[in-house]
């Protein structure tokens, strides 16, 4: 079984570009066996109108309550993914005790910035109002992603402007190879999301940052391409500058897809990416 997962993640290696196809990551996700201690609450739950503001939600096995809450956002480049892929990560990060909301959001070209974190903030603001039925705390929110999903979620962390009065729920942020300082705009991926924005310096996460804010674990593969650590590295740099904690850890020998797909329960033995996103989401929720 191990042998199949690998080949696998392989063919998904070779099909990256600045994010990862969909259908390599849908076919890991079938193979990869899943945490047996964590379950999938919900599917298919509208946080909004539109076909793509759905959200799954995982819990541990047992029926525990008031437990901490992440939210977390994949990536792929703010123009490809779903929610559906990520299975494997939900169940993993849910058997650490925490009950976890993953969103799908639109995408490039239907919306440009800002519509995904607007998308990103109505998924959160939709979990402090509802979460409690399905066994989290509303008051002890982490926010995660990947990628461009770890995009999102800085800018919901660190811009205040999106989650207003629910920002108060937001215990820390956590970023698996994120995009938070990539001025100029280099790629055909970033141009399109954000091109059409008339004040760019606007759409970077470092932007905003505030003595105020919450912590954050900032999460790097040493041998990322696609998102390099030189991001991460930026945000820590701002956030303790304002004197808000914040760490980031970069991994040898892991690129941009390891770091996500290290989540899981045959590879996450090489990389640490799940006990490290774990022990600081419990601390920051304590």
């Amino acid at each position: 079984m191990l042998k199949v997962v690998l080949v696998v993640v392989l063919l998904g290696v070779l099909a990256l570009g600045i994010g990862y196809l969909v259908s390599p990551l849908h076919t890991f996700n079938t193979l990869v066996p899943k945490d047996s201690s964590s379950r999938a609450v919900v599917s298919d739950l509208a946080y909004g109108q539109h076909p793509r503001q759905q959200l799954d939600i995982y819990a541990p096995s047992g029926g525990a309550q008031n437990l901490p809450v992440i939210v977390f956002f994949y990536g792929g480049s703010w123009n490809s993914g779903t929610r559906h892929g990520y299975d494997f990560a939900g169940r993993a990060l849910a058997a650490q005790g925490f009950v976890v909301v993953m969103p799908d959001y639109r995408l490039v070209p239907e919306v440009r910035y800002p519509g995904f974190v607007e998308d990103a903030a109505l998924a959160v603001r939709w979990a402090r109002a509802n979460v409690a039925d399905y066994g989290g705390d509303p008051a002890r929110i982490v926010l995660s992603g990947h990628s461009a999903g770890a995009y999102n979620a800085a800018m919901l962390a660190y811009d205040e402007r999106w989650l207003g009065e629910d920002r108060a729920s937001i215990r820390g942020f956590v970023g698996l190879a994120g995009p938070y300082d990539f001025l100029p705009l280099d790629t055909d991926s970033t141009r399109a999301a954000f091109g059409d924005w008339p004040d760019l310096p606007e759409t970077q996460p470092v932007s905003w940052v505030g003595a105020d804010d919450p912590p954050a674990l900032l999460l790097h593969g040493a041998d990322d391409t696609t998102v390099k650590p030189r991001n991460s590295a930026a945000l820590e740099a701002v956030l303790s500058e304002a004197g808000v904690e914040a760490r980031m850890v970069e991994y040898p020998d892991v690129d941009h897809i390891d770091i996500l797909i290290r989540l899981s329960r045959p590879l996450r033995s090489r990389t640490p990416v799940l006990d490290d996103l774990a022990a600081f989401a419990r601390d920051v929720s304590r």
